[in-house]
This record gives structure tokens, C-alpha cells and sequence, in this order.
């Protein structure tokens, strides 16, 4: 007797598509305004590189065992990772399914909000990865010696991109217009910036404020790409690596639902 066919792999291909789909359009949209989120995304990280690394670095030759220029050209990864993943996602997301209406006529396929969440975020952090890697590159042009773990630095800024991206999907979903972002770029994201270790070191910070940036999901960055140039940190990094995860993972959860209450699923 034949096995009976309980739908299973038929609903995975089906997910599967739904996602392809989604990442399609993306990739096709994309093509058509690359060049600007190229140059937004990746130049005004550098010019911080350049700025701070160059600036400062002509006041403080070392600062947290390296040298400065090549302590913030490892830094400003997290920096173009944020631009890259975060605003984007906050803003072209509210721009689609409050103006645009793309969301509704995706919706209007096979397709279902976590499935729409996901591509979205899968998409961004993609970009992330590829953008957040270029002060990296201008700090190489610029005297950072080569090593084999920089070949694992776009896998980290993708890890943290898919988190960031899920951050502006989710933000996207609960504002009401353009003008709540200002509460959240001015209260959370600049000071989470500013405290990430990416300009100076955390050690002469008070304990509370080292504390705190346990919970800063950039500091983990920061430090993931640094000892990946440098050298890993063992357990520490692992324990990096695995609050990048959690982060991803919440978000992703958080910005479903926020999303599901805002579309016609």
C-alpha cells in the first residue's frame, strides 16, 4: 500500500517559494537604486573611519592594546552594518506598506507575514554583510594587516544585520509616522552607537555603564570583528556570538507579530 501523502513536503516547497519569491523582488527592486544605498551605506562609515581614525589618531597613536587607526577600522564595521540594516529597514518598510501598499499586493500571493518578514530581513542583513565590510577594506588599503579571520567578518555583520534588519521591520510595524523614528534613532540607537567600544575602549567607563553594554548587541559586534582581525577570545566569543543569535532571534519573533497586527494576513 502506498505511503499516504500527509502534505508536509509540499507545504516546505511551498514556504521555500514563498521566500524565493520575496527575495526576487528584492533583488530585481534593488537593481534599480544600487547605486545610492551603495554610496549612503558605505561611505559615511568611512568618512568616520577616515575622520576618527585619522583625527584621533593623530593625538593617540595606541589605545586598547592597538593601534588607533586600525582599533576604529575594525569598529566602524558595526557602524556600516547599523546604517546598512537598521535604517533601511525601518524606513523603506514603513514607506511599503503605509504608502506604497507593496506589502498588501505581496500578501495577495502564497505568501504570509512571517514569510514576508523573513525575506525582508534576509535580504537587509545580505546587504549588511557586504557593506558592513568596507571600513574594513579602506582600513586594509590604509595599513591593517591581513588575516585569515577576516574572512569570517561578513558572516558576523550578516548575523548582526538580520537582527538590526528584524529591529527596523519591528519599529516599522508599531510607529505611526515618520516622526516616532526620531524618538528611536535620538534615544536607543544613537547611545547604543556611542557606547558600542567602536571610537574607545568600554575599560575606564563606569562598572555600570560596562555592564550595561553586555546588553548592547553592537558591543558584541564590535568585539566579534575585532578578535576576528586580531585574534579570537575562546568562551567570550562564543558567548558574543550567541547573544548576536538571541537577538536575531527575539527580534525576528517581535517583528512578525508587529507586522501581523499591521497587514491583512
Amino acid at each position: 500500500m502506498a505511503a499516504r501523502d500527509t502534505g508536509a513536503p509540499r507545504l516546505g516547497r511551498l514556504e521555500r517559494s514563498a521566500l524565493t519569491g520575496v527575495l526576487v523582488r528584492e533583488i530585481v527592486n534593488f537593481s534599480s537604486f544600487w547605486r545610492s544605498s551603495t554610496f549612503s551605506s558605505t561611505v559615511e562609515p568611512t568618512i568616520y573611519f577616515l575622520a576618527f581614525g585619522f583625527g584621533f589618531g593623530s593625538l593617540v597613536s595606541r589605545i586598547g592594546g592597538y593601534d588607533y587607526v586600525d582599533f576604529v577600522a575594525t569598529g566602524t564595521v558595526a557602524t556600516a552594518v547599523l546604517f546598512s540594516s537598521a535604517f533601511p529597514a525601518m524606513f523603506g518598510t514603513f514607506v511599503k506598506y503605509q504608502f506604497q501598499r507593496t506589502y498588501d499586493a505581496i500578501l495577495a500571493a502564497p505568501v504570509d507575514t512571517e514569510e514576508l518578514v523573513t525575506a525582508e530581513a534576509l535580504w537587509i542583513a545580505t546587504r549588511a554583510g557586504v557593506y558592513g565590510c568596507m571600513p574594513m577594506v579602506v582600513g586594509i588599503a590604509f595599513g591593517l594587516d591581513l588575516s585569515w579571520g577576516m574572512l569570517v567578518v561578513p558572516l558576523i555583520a550578516w548575523i548582526a544585520g538580520f537582527g538590526w534588519a528584524c529591529f527596523g521591520i519591528m519599529i516599522a510595524g508599531y510607529a505611526k509616522s515618520f516622526e516616532n523614528f526620531n524618538y528611536v534613532v535620538s534615544a536607543v540607537l544613537t547611545p547604543l552607537f556611542l557606547v558600542a567600544g567602536t571610537f574607545f575602549p568600554l575599560d575606564n567607563l563606569p562598572g555600570w555603564a560596562q555592564f550595561l553594554a553586555n546588553f548592547n548587541p553592537l558591543h558584541h559586534l564590535v568585539e566579534l570583528v575585532r578578535h576576528a582581525v586580531f585574534g579570537w577570545e575562546g568562551l567570550e566569543d562564543l558567548a558574543r556570538l550567541g547573544a548576536l543569535l538571541a537577538f536575531g532571534f527575539v527580534l525576528w519573533r517581535i517583528a512578525i507579530r508587529a507586522m501581523t497586527q499591521k497587514l491583512v494576513d
